[in-house]
């Protein structure tokens, strides 16, 4: 399989944009104990439970889908989302250290939190890679059936937040839906699987 050329500063601006921006709702989903869904948020309810930050279980749990992405998206698309997914496992906990919030409804947060992760995924998504994770079996899904990567992504929502009924209140449970259900939308609202950057043929 052939490596695509080195990366253009277009898009390694547009993946740093990405990984801020996702890394900032992660910080507000972190700040007012909420989750979200996907990957994410599997690791954002192990790291409420168990003795390792965010970032680790972050690339942890996305590690099954590297294989998936290398054989259906290509070599770039992979490498481009190791990067990212290793960017956001770094930049979020150094993200929560720095900024303090003297107030943050959680409604808000959710709200801000699945609005910044949205830009970010969209952005990672136009220049060629993912956050890892169910986000590259969710374009893997829109190319081959035309649904839409957003509305994917929140069926399984409704499993990691099952889950985390079991750790968290209901009513934080509740604002975290609000969160995913603005992130799902704005996804499938504005972006669509063509917008992306074109993946290498699997060889």
């Amino acid at each position: 399989m052939a490596l695509k050329s080195p990366i253009s500063l277009y898009d390694a601006q547009g993946l740093a944009f990405g990984v801020l921006m996702t890394s900032l709702g992660v910080t507000f989903l972190k700040a007012a104990a909420l989750v979200t869904g996907q990957t994410a948020g599997a690791a954002v309810l192990l790291s409420y439970v168990l003795p390792l930050d965010f970032g680790a279980f972050f690339v942890l749990v996305s590690l099954p889908f590297f294989w998936l992405s290398w054989v259906r998206r290509g070599a770039g698309f992979t490498l481009r989302t190791i990067a990212a997914v290793l960017g956001i496992s770094a930049a979020s906990p150094v993200l929560g250290s720095l900024i303090r919030f003297e107030a943050l409804p959680p409604l808000l947060a959710a709200v801000l939190a699945g609005a910044c992760c949205a830009v970010g995924l969209i952005a990672l998504f136009r220049h060629g890679a993912s956050a890892g994770g169910l986000g590259i079996l969710a374009l893997i899904v829109e190319e081959r059936t035309g649904f839409r990567t957003g509305w994917f992504q929140m069926c399984f929502d409704a499993v990691i937040f099952a889950v985390a009924l079991l750790i968290l209140p209901v009513e934080s449970i509740l604002h975290s839906c609000i969160g995913a259900i603005v992130l799902n939308a704005i996804i499938a609202w504005n972006f669509r699987v063509s917008q992306a950057a074109p993946a290498a043929e699997p060889g």
